[in-house]
């Protein structure tokens, strides 16, 4: 047993998404009370009705079998024919042949054949046959009498309640429209809901959510709404990151600035020579914090191939770097993010590595990127580190260490913005395996 109280195949067999769960709670109790109504009515109404006919008209094809015996001759019987046709509604001739036939031929429903064989036999001693299928309103009864037999022939409405087709045919009418009405209004309340999945996911993703409007249930409503507040809150969240981030970067570039005048008119001793070094290390440290705070989410995407992307970074100045793409990887993004996320990857690669090798392919749902180094590699237990902002994996901060530490966090940011994933992994060239999965 599981933990909701299922035995664990039942699970199996249960449908998965809303719709079909909301249509089984809705449908599984009309279709066994249907089926309850159903077995109720057959077992206590129709049978017994039907049964009482089928013994009606067992005993009047047993009096009018006796009474032929009293005088078996085709006068008698014309006689019995003219008289329990108008109030019977029974005819009675004499069959072609001498014998009863052989060939028997069900009903749709058995029971019909069952109920009127048992009352046949408890009415009559003679041998019979019947066949309840070869005319579409009578039933054929035959009675060996001697060496004649004697075809009866009576409306099938003498023999079995038509009340019971007729509670069938709008039994089964009904449930096909309550099925309808469901399946109607299920379509109506999930319609919202898938809506608002998709809203989710395309700002999961980096794209625009469209005209996304909450509607369907209270519920949902309230869903729709909370999520289109917390999109606001992260949008004034990142301008706010960004505009604190410039307006720092812009008011150290001012005495920055006055710092490399003053230094310029100074003498070229070891000193000043290491004071500009330090400068040129927080310049570039305020590009860095820039670049890992500026919002790329107002550039708009637009159908690009990876493939060319990836040829434009290596170009013509990174040497031993070999490429294998394949020709269709084109994929809607942000051309400008995705270029420099690729770029930032590539670059840490050619800085620990003497040999890259670079290979895309494109599947049925992603195009997967990976970019193999034979350098030093990550440790295991640091490769979530290296995806974090300012974390160069030197312990001691060193400010003459190349970089700032954002170039993994950077483009981790710009893989997930796009519905990607980033993995850090051993190479099979021995150093570190960048791999980029970005959905379709």
């Amino acid at each position: 047993m599981t933990k909701t109280g299922k035995p664990p195949w039942i699970k199996q067999y249960l449908p998965k998404s809303l719709f079909g769960r909301a249509l089984l709670i809705i449908m599984l109790p009309i279709a066994l009370m249907q089926i309850i109504v159903a077995y109720i009515f057959f077992d206590a109404h129709w049978q017994t009705v039907t049964a009482s006919l089928s013994d009606s008209v067992a005993a009047d094809v047993a009096v009018a079998v006796e009474l032929y015996k009293q005088a078996p001759d085709a006068e008698r019987l014309e006689r019995l024919d003219q008289m329990i046709r108008p109030n019977m509604k029974l005819s009675v001739v004499y069959d072609a042949k001498d014998t009863l036939p052989t060939a028997t031929r069900n009903a749709f429903f058995s029971s019909l054949d069952k109920t009127l064989r048992r009352a046949l036999s408890a009415n009559l001693s003679d041998e019979f046959w019947f066949d309840t299928t070869r005319y579409p309103h009578y039933i054929d009864i035959r009675v060996q009498v001697d060496a004649k037999v004697l075809k009866f022939v009576v409306p099938r409405d003498r023999v079995f309640a038509p009340t019971g087709f007729i509670f069938l045919f709008w039994l089964i009418t009904a449930t096909l429209l309550l099925t309808l009405v469901s399946i109607l209004f299920i379509l109506n309340q999930a319609r919202p809901i898938v809506k608002l999945a998709q809203a989710a996911e395309n700002f999961g993703k980096g794209r625009s959510i469209g005209k996304f409007k909450p509607s369907g249930a209270t519920e949902v409503r309230q869903a729709g709404h909370a999520f289109l507040e917390m999109r606001d809150r992260i949008g004034r969240h990142i301008d706010q990151r960004t505009v604190l981030l410039a307006g720092v970067s812009h008011d150290l570039r001012t005495p920055l600035t006055r710092l490399k005048l003053h230094l310029a008119l100074e003498g070229d001793s070891k000193e000043n020579q290491a004071a500009r070094r330090d400068i040129t290390d927080m310049e570039n440290m305020l590009d860095g914090y820039l670049d890992f705070a500026r919002d790329l989410s107002e550039e708009d995407r637009q159908m690009t191939n990876l493939g060319e992307i990836l040829h434009e970074i290596v170009g013509q100045d990174m040497k031993n770097i070999e490429i294998f793409t394949e020709p269709h990887l084109t994929i809607n993004v942000r051309k400008t993010a995705m270029k420099r996320a690729l770029s930032n990857l590539i670059n840490n690669a050619v800085a620990f590595g003497e040999t890259i090798e670079i290979n895309a392919e494109r599947s049925a749902k992603s195009i997967r990127i990976s970019i193999d180094d034979d350098g030093p590699g990550i440790p295991a237990a640091r490769r979530q580190d290296a995806l974090k902002p300012f974390i160069r994996l030197d312990p001691a901060r060193n400010q003459n260490t190349n970089g700032v530490g954002l170039g993994l966090s950077i483009a981790n940011d710009i893989i997930q913005a796009h519905g990607g994933t980033l993995t850090l992994n051993n190479s099979a060239m021995g150093g570190l395996k960048c791999e980029v999965v970005l959905p379709l």
